[in-house]
């Protein structure tokens, strides 16, 4: 059977929504794995979305610390979870304990989707997908001067997804030599710093790292942000950051999280289900998960 409360309700707070089903031996569990797990809007959206297209599951939120990710995934494999949303800090150490990644995530390098295939675990990458989905509600990304802050798995994501777009793409990061290493790997035209950011000419600014999740702090100056480009921040809880704020009164367009969120879920749940949810109606079920 599927979910028979509201959206609102379904996975409300990290995964209440195991209470809106009458839960049986056949229907199936998928779960988010992520560190910290307090901020995370997946469990409604999924919930939303199974109900939506009469799924007999139900998804939860788990946090995992990073030393117990091997423990996690075999308890996975034990429970027979039908699918893993895999969020930070978990994207790259996840690939080495799956049975297949497919070709996208190893060029990538990251795995945020982990989708049961027997009793194989096949990691897959969404990411890329709900950024440049997101991005491009927004501007058209052909040609565009792109900077990517961080060097982790959603840095690496929308690294590729900007490159695929038609992007040129910096990355600047607190480690110059993971910076250099990822843009060595992704074809990233520049590497540096995060302070180098004052001296870049940009018109697509993506912060990519959790800075600013749940807390006032911003990954770059306000001095440093432009009018006339776009930023984006793959942050969104809170829904405006500190970033997004700065940028607005800088001038710039910006560009909260939400929508690569959502993007990136609903072609989870293609990969498993074969079917794609209403975008729509995650976002719905997202912005009443809100805190």
């Amino acid at each position: 059977m599927g979910l028979d409360k509201s959206d609102k309700k379904a996975g409300r707070r990290g995964g209440a929504g195991a209470a809106a089903i009458g839960a049986g031996a056949d229907t199936e569990l998928c779960a988010v794995l992520l560190h910290p797990a307090a901020h995370t809007r997946s469990p409604a959206m999924h919930n939303a979305a199974f109900q939506a297209l009469g799924q007999d599951a139900v998804y939860l939120a788990f946090d995992v610390a990073p030393a117990l990710l091997p423990a996690a995934i075999a308890g996975a494999r034990a429970l027979g979870l039908r699918q893993l949303a895999i969020s930070i800090p978990h994207k790259q150490a996840v690939m080495a304990l799956l049975d297949e990644v497919d070709e996208t995530a190893r060029r990538i390098g990251a795995v945020n989707t982990v989708t049961r295939d027997g009793a194989r675990l096949v990691g897959a990458n969404t990411d890329w997908l709900g950024l440049v989905r997101a991005l491009e509600r927004e501007t058209e990304l052909a040609g565009q001067r792109a900077v990517v802050l961080g060097a982790g798995g959603t840095a690496r994501a929308a690294v590729f997804g900007l490159r695929e777009r038609g992007a040129t793409v910096s990355v600047l990061n607190r480690s110059v030599e993971k910076a250099r290493q990822m843009a060595r790997e992704l074809g990233a035209e520049r590497a540096g710093a995060l302070g180098e950011l004052g001296e870049l000419e940009y018109d697509l600014l993506v912060n990519a790292t959790s800075v600013g999740l749940r807390s006032a702090d911003t990954p770059v100056p306000a001095a440093h942000l432009r009018a006339g480009t776009t930023v984006f921040d793959a942050v969104y809880e809170p829904a405006e950051t500190t970033l997004l704020r700065d940028a607005r009164e800088q001038g710039a367009r910006a560009i909260g999280g939400k929508w690569m969120l959502v993007y990136q879920a609903v072609e989870q749940i293609r990969l498993w289900a074969g079917r794609a949810p209403e975008p729509d109606r995650l976002a719905r079920a997202f912005d009443a998960a809100a805190t």
